[in-house]
């Protein structure tokens, strides 16, 4: 494995990386699959307990299956947040705001690779968060886009019967991965200073603008 390939600077994997929803129907090619992972398994995770796990999905049939479950559960998170039970209970602002979401829930059953980010016992999501952000820097850093995305309850026992996962495996997000039928970076993000604080909660940052720095920061 030539992990040489992912020679992008980690300055522009980070600096554009974004959500893809939109994805290309050309398949992920192993070779690139294996290294995305490789990145992941290099991780760090507490005590090197390694429980991290990744299933990876390419196979159209299953993909297709998994679609129709994910959109049910997308349906069912928006139902429990905001009470909608389909596109007509939205307004066309909130049209606009979750189009890319919907559309995700819509296309997922044609997307060319999904990851399911997975944890063994004792399942600690802190050994999963890292190893999930470098799977998705190291796919940027190949051209291939991803997002984090989740299920729903109602949908969690028919989603391990799908794909055998015992009950002791901990499910943490499922990753589509492909090459993005639009553009990477960059991203609109609110500024660091009106996010990070020194010393204290609200102290402000030293690159903060002066009028924003007049908070406490003793």
């Amino acid at each position: 494995m030539d992990h040489s390939r992912l020679s992008m600077p980690l300055g522009d994997a980070i600096f554009t990386q974004r959500a893809i929803r939109r994805f290309r129907p050309d398949p992920v090619p192993l070779a690139d699959l294996e290294l995305i992972v490789s990145a992941a398994a290099k991780a760090p995770n507490g005590g090197n307990s390694q429980i991290a796990r990744f299933l990876a999905v390419n196979d159209p049939d299953l993909i297709r299956e998994f679609g129709a479950l994910y959109r049910e559960a997308w349906w069912a998170k928006r139902r429990d947040a905001e009470g909608w039970t389909g596109p007509d209970d939205l307004t066309e602002a909130e049209r606009v705001q979750w189009a890319s979401s919907m559309r995700l829930a819509d296309d997922m059953g044609g997307v060319p690779c999904v990851v399911f980010a997975l944890s063994v016992p004792p399942n600690g999501a802190g050994s999963v968060l890292p190893a999930t952000q470098n799977l998705m820097l190291a796919a940027r850093g190949l051209g291939i886009g991803s997002v984090p995305t989740t299920l729903h309850p109602s949908v969690e026992d028919r989603f391990r019967e799908m794909f055998g996962i015992p009950a002791e495996v901990a499910f943490h997000f499922a990753i589509p991965l492909g090459y993005p039928a639009g553009s990477f970076g960059p991203t609109k993000r609110r500024s660091t200073w009106e996010t990070t604080y020194l010393n204290r909660w609200e102290g402000a940052v030293p690159w903060a603008p002066a009028a924003a720095s007049a908070g406490p920061s003793s």
